[in-house]
């Protein structure tokens, strides 16, 4: 067992009850090294660029590799997907909203519709000091595996508004955590914010709420926790109404995203929803 990581994870869940009895649920609760702000023209958003697709299909053999392997070890754990009807009935691009909390949750996403992915590739909109500022592996598939980060900088969030308007047009899938930070292993939905909405209202585009749950596992991690055995629920897409202006279409399908979320915590966990 790696004693500083246990320490390390208490920290976080220690932090991740004081954020929710403050009521802090956008914070950040990892240790992240620090940022800088992504430039205009740093980003190859709608990856136009033959180098940008190069580097993209070479990580995302990487990654796909590292992911089966962890499967096949049992460190991602993906029970079962339920709801992949409600993914199907959507055509086109669309927006898939999820709970965020651990860092192999997108990968539970992208199972779960892999062989419904026309081009097999899933979009992710992140952090920016992910894509910015991460080294190792981890920093590699940050910013080439589909990566679509956040921004800063006015002029480079207005190119990630562009790029995400042509891939929606293309009929892509775009995955974005509107809870924003990770908490490691929260298996509460939490308030989202508007982000995913916007895009979504501007761009005439669904909504597709994933909620993933979990269940302790037998085995343990490397620092003495237990791995949590996945399923993932897909729940029916949500349309903005083309009759609202863009902020009543925010709002609204925000507050039906949440609802959602929370009525299939309630299904699942089979108790009230309420923080400390």
């Amino acid at each position: 067992m790696d004693s500083e990581g246990r320490r390390e994870r208490l920290a976080v869940l220690d932090r991740i009850a004081e954020y929710e009895r403050n009521g802090w649920f956008d914070r950040d609760v990892e240790q992240d090294p620090p940022t800088r702000p992504l430039q205009p023209g740093e980003v190859d958003y709608a990856k136009r660029k033959l180098t940008s697709k190069i580097k993209t299909f070479v990580a995302n053999r990487v990654a796909h590799a590292f992911f089966e392997r962890k499967i096949r070890q049992g460190e991602l754990v993906i029970r079962e997907v339920r709801g992949i009807e409600n993914y199907r009935a959507v055509k086109g691009g669309a927006m898939i909203t999820c709970n965020h909390f651990n860092a192999f949750d997108n990968y539970a996403v992208f199972k779960a519709i892999e062989r419904d992915l026309p081009t097999r590739e899933l979009y992710k909109v992140i952090r920016e000091g992910n894509y910015t500022s991460f080294g190792g592996l981890y920093g590699y598939f940050f910013r080439n595996c589909n990566t679509l980060p956040l921004a800063t900088n006015v002029h480079a969030l207005a190119e990630l508004g562009e790029g995400i308007k042509t891939l929606l047009s293309r009929g892509e899938k775009i995955l974005i955590y509107p809870e924003q930070g990770m908490w490691w292993n929260y298996r509460k939905p939490r308030p989202l914010k508007d982000g995913a909405f916007r895009f979504a209202a501007k761009n005439a585009s669904p909504v597709i709420p994933f909620f993933i749950s979990m269940e302790d596992g037998e085995r343990l991690d490397g620092n003495g926790f237990p791995i949590q055995e996945y399923t993932v629920h897909i729940m029916p897409a949500i349309y903005p109404d083309p009759e609202r202006s863009v902020r009543e279409n925010c709002a609204a399908m925000r507050d039906l995203n949440y609802k959602l979320l929370k009525e299939k915590y309630e299904e699942v966990y089979g108790i009230p929803l309420s923080y400390s």
